[in-house]
């Protein structure tokens, strides 16, 4: 991998966090596609870079995270499923990482049922994280545990979540951004620590350090301007535009593949 690289997928993840698209996703492809594989230093530098990107839900939501200690309890309990998922399936969730026709049919899946997410839950009643309770947190955790499949989209999985417990779009969107917090800081911190088990001597060459330090820059600079456009375009015309998205980049995929492309995941 290379500094165009790094900067290409550090673009596509502060893009791609916080919609209902799926970062993973994207950046699986997009590996594929500039042939860098999934090396080591790859699969944590997709991760680490995410650091940047929730560090800009902190930044616009500022003073959500230093309201009160029942912000914090709402987002332990709802981060809880996905702790025990990630733990108990990392070695599957490795080797899904590897296979662009899971993406795919996840992209696709997730595209449909985006299509009609907001005619089947047309009824909310919790327009703030502040009403949202205990046991709502956690089954949206429970959805979350759903983007353990590479295309599913942590995001949609959530707010799709959200949305089934009477949030507004809007609030479902915010709380989906909350809960990334802890979950991507856990998940960065998991991978940061496999990846020093695997690697003797110093954990990171100057030059890995140069892409990590970029890539978080640009995930931040680029989710902020993202999380600002998406709230303002779900509040206006919801989530049908993401689903026929989903759909369409899930059928090229198929396609590419069916027409003998390979793409190389390894």
């Amino acid at each position: 991998m290379n500094l165009i690289y790094a900067i290409i997928l550090a673009i596509i993840e502060g893009i791609t966090e916080f919609l209902p698209v799926s970062s993973t996703g994207h950046m699986v492809i997009a590996s594929s596609f500039m042939g860098i594989g999934h090396d080591d230093f790859v699969k944590l530098f997709e991760v680490a870079i995410q650091l940047g990107a929730i560090l800009s839900v902190v930044i616009l939501y500022f003073k959500r995270f230093f309201r009160s200690l029942d912000f914090y309890f709402k987002l332990v309990v709802g981060v809880i499923p996905a702790v025990i998922v990630g733990v108990l399936l990392k070695k599957k969730i490795d080797i899904l990482l590897e296979s662009p026709l899971v993406v795919a049919f996840s992209l696709l899946i997730g595209g449909v049922i985006l299509l009609f997410v907001d005619k089947w839950f047309n009824k909310p009643a919790v327009k703030e994280e502040a009403k949202i309770s205990y046991a709502t947190a956690f089954k949206v955790g429970l959805f979350q545990c759903l983007a353990v499949i590479p295309g599913v989209s942590r995001s949609a999985a959530t707010i799709v979540g959200g949305m089934s417990q009477k949030l507004t779009r809007t609030a479902a969107a915010e709380f989906s951004f909350f809960l990334a917090v802890p979950t991507m800081f856990g998940a960065t911190l998991k991978e940061i620590w496999d990846f020093r088990k695997t690697h003797t001597g110093t954990l990171f060459t100057s030059e890995q350090i140069k892409f990590l330090a970029i890539g978080n820059v640009i995930a931040f600079i680029v989710a902020l301007l993202a999380i600002k456009t998406f709230i303002t375009f779900v509040e206006r015309k919801g989530f049908k535009v993401f689903g026929w998205y989903r759909i369409i980049v899930g059928a090229i995929i198929i396609g590419l593949i069916l027409s003998g492309h390979q793409l190389q995941m390894e």
